[in-house]
């Protein structure tokens, strides 16, 4: 009963990770990915939250970064970064080549 109530008690205590995250939205459309300047805190966890919303799947990768995500049409999907360095990364959608953005982390 009390590791029962030291885990409420604990739980009620932690704030939530999740909630504290930057956010940080990302469309990206048959070929296009809006904004093509995409701006993130450096140095600090934060989520990237990518839509799909053209037709077709699409791929959001960076090789600099060493992070890739399919998404089907119509879907979102997040990506959480722990931090990032000051600096641009590229970044496109593997499914459109000619689909292309940059991250700036400052």
């Amino acid at each position: 009963m009390r590791a029962v109530l030291f885990g409420a008690l604990l739980a009620l205590s932690v704030p939530a990770r999740a909630e504290e995250l930057p956010v940080i939205k990302v469309e990206m459309r048959d070929g296009t990915i809006v904004p093509t300047v995409i701006e993130v805190p450096a140095g600090t966890r934060f989520k990237l939250e990518i839509t799909n919303t053209g037709a077709s799947p699409v791929e959001f990768e960076s090789a600099d970064l060493k992070r890739e995500k399919a998404i089907a049409a119509g879907s979102t999907a997040s990506i959480v970064f722990r931090t990032v360095d000051p600096g641009s990364y590229a970044v496109f959608d593997d499914f459109h080549p000619e689909a292309k953005a940059t991250l700036v982390a400052k």
